[in-house]
């Protein structure tokens, strides 16, 4: 058999193979690689462990360290899961993976779980896993995956593949006598799935696994009922408007109902900006904070939110935390010697609260404009006195951090996170991902505004989400309420922008990679090409252009 040279990234050497699958490397180096790994880059192209080498070619292997293996991982759980929910309980019980929540997956059944059943599906769960059952991906026609839907009295996904005409097959994925259609890779066996963990959780369960921050363990649960309560309003707008399923919204895009169901959307948006508004004035807070992830829309929801306190007769002061940086000489650095701009540390915390206490008093305060080509405050350009009714409105990546307001009066606090918590699914199995809408909101946003192109976006996301993990999520419970700014039809208006530029990105680009995978999700959505009727305060306006609030 022909041999090929490869060179394996993870140890910058070359070796020679026969046309052996992507596995068998892996096993040879696995000793010398500081974590499992369950996904291989191979020409700069995703590929599965089983993929079989046939040519020349630079591969690197990948652990849940890169999100794409960390979705590998969670999508052969979920297939085992669901198998082992049908071998415990029969086919009958419907599995629905709904959202990311404690570190972990949401999923309810169409039947009531208790203890024991947790015990008797964990223990069933770790056979699956100790047996190291093969999962078998096969390409089916069409019919052939509508034969499976209906098998599994999955509507919605009947609806979806019927739709399409965009695709001539469907992945399929096997374990045993369980056939599921998923739209990402799995891991070649079962052996692979070490780590998992499930709990009870109000009306369904918790499916826990590793994090990439900690690829080895399990992540400590954490309990978020606040966000628990913003995906089930999500849940509550999605059924309002009828569009649960990606086949939903297609439909609503095919028969011309999508206008309203843009102008409803955006109607909950203003009822919700409204209704905190109202709390904040019932709560008399002059200090209102605003956080959450990239591209969230927080600055268009916190000018919205000026003009409805402007309607309960309150005056704004609209502020950012980018101006508090601290002064070139005064910069810490991160562990690899970088100037460290992304933590609290960066911020001069001691002249914000100073600054925030003056102005709550009465004072007049000059306050600072930061000079990001000379790394220094200017002063003199914003002499300011507010009276008492004026409620300081301020958006920053560390509003929930105790340590920015430490000193000021918690009394005169207002806290809000804001996120696109996605409410539809593509089916029961497969959900849509917050990250993933935010990262094609931000690739639209840089291109038309920041002169980005697509690769810069998705080079620099990995570190864009490590950053969150540490200087935003873990505050989000500190929120007195969330606010859920996904418009549910807005991947089908980003799809129009997002797709030329990702399909720009040659395979010879480290981006390619991420760039087709975000493609094959995009190709499931049908597109609105015409956004016109898109309100120009919308929040979707400050990432495809148009908004009356970003001029």
């Amino acid at each position: 058999m022909m041999k090929y040279k490869v060179k394996i990234e993870n140890l910058n050497v070359v070796k020679e193979y026969e046309g052996v699958p992507l596995e068998v490397i892996q096993k040879d180096i696995e000793d010398q690689l500081p974590y499992p790994t369950y996904l291989a880059k191979l020409d700069n192209a995703y590929r599965a462990l089983t993929h079989v080498l046939n040519h020349d070619c630079t591969i690197e292997f990948l652990d849940l360290r890169n999100n794409e293996a960390w979705l590998v991982y969670q999508n052969s759980l979920v297939l085992i899961f669901i198998k082992a929910i049908h071998d415990v309980f029969g086919k009958d019980v419907l599995v629905n993976v709904r959202n990311s929540l404690n570190k972990g997956l949401y999923i309810t059944l169409n039947k009531r779980i208790y203890e024991d059943d947790v015990v008797k599906l964990t223990d069933r769960m770790h056979e699956i896993i100790e047996m190291d059952l093969p999962i078998i991906k096969e390409h089916a026609t069409k019919d052939g995956a509508l034969k499976i839907a209906k098998r599994g009295r999955q509507e919605e996904l009947i609806k979806l593949i019927d739709s399409i005409t965009n695709i001539d097959d469907v992945e399929v994925y096997s374990l045993e006598d369980e056939t599921v259609v998923f739209y990402n890779l799995m891991v070649p066996s079962t052996g692979y799935i070490r780590l998992f963990e499930i709990n009870l959780y109000r009306n369904g369960l918790i499916l826990s696994f590793p994090h990439p921050g900690n690829p080895d363990k399990l992540v400590e649960y954490q309990e978020q009922d606040m966000l628990y309560a913003a995906f089930g309003e999500a849940a509550r707008w999605g059924q309002l408007m009828n569009v649960n399923f990606v086949s939903d919204l297609n439909e609503k895009i095919l028969y011309d109902n999508i206008d309203d169901i843009i102008l409803m959307q955006e109607a909950l948006h203003e009822k919700k900006i409204s209704d905190i508004a109202d709390m904040i004035c019932e709560r008399k807070a002059r200090l209102v904070l605003i956080c959450g992830p990239s591209s969230s829309g927080k600055t268009t929801f916190a000018k919205r939110l000026c003009i409805q306190l402007g309607v309960n007769g309150k005056k704004t002061l609209y502020m950012g935390t980018d101006d508090y940086y601290k002064e070139k000489s005064e910069r810490v650095y991160d562990e690899n010697g970088k100037p460290d701009l992304e933590s609290i540390r960066a911020i001069d915390t001691r002249l914000f609260v100073e600054h925030i206490n003056g102005l709550l008093n009465g004072e007049q305060v000059d306050l600072p404009t930061y000079d990001f080509n000379n790394s220094c405050k200017v002063y003199g350009k914003r002499i300011t006195r507010l009276d008492k009714d004026t409620v300081i409105v301020i958006e920053g990546i560390h509003a929930m951090n105790s340590l920015l307001t430490e000193g000021i009066d918690d009394n005169m606090k207002f806290k809000i996170y804001i996120s696109p918590f996605t409410p539809i699914s593509i089916d029961h199995h497969n959900r849509v991902s917050t990250t993933d809408a935010r990262m094609l909101r931000r690739i639209v946003r840089d291109y038309k505004f920041r002169n980005s192109e697509a690769q810069r976006t998705i080079d620099m996301w990995p570190d864009v989400r490590r950053s969150e993990d540490v200087n935003i999520f873990p505050y989000n419970s500190e929120a007195d309420v969330f606010f859920n700014s996904n418009c549910i039809y807005e991947l089908a208006v980003l799809k129009k922008y997002a797709e030329p530029l990702l399909k720009r990105i040659r395979r010879t680009e480290p981006e390619y990679a991420e760039a087709r995978r975000m493609l094959n999700f995009l190709k499931y959505f049908d597109s609105i090409y015409d956004d016109s009727m898109i309100p120009n305060n919308s929040i979707m306006r400050e990432f495809i252009g148009g908004s009356v609030l970003l001029k």
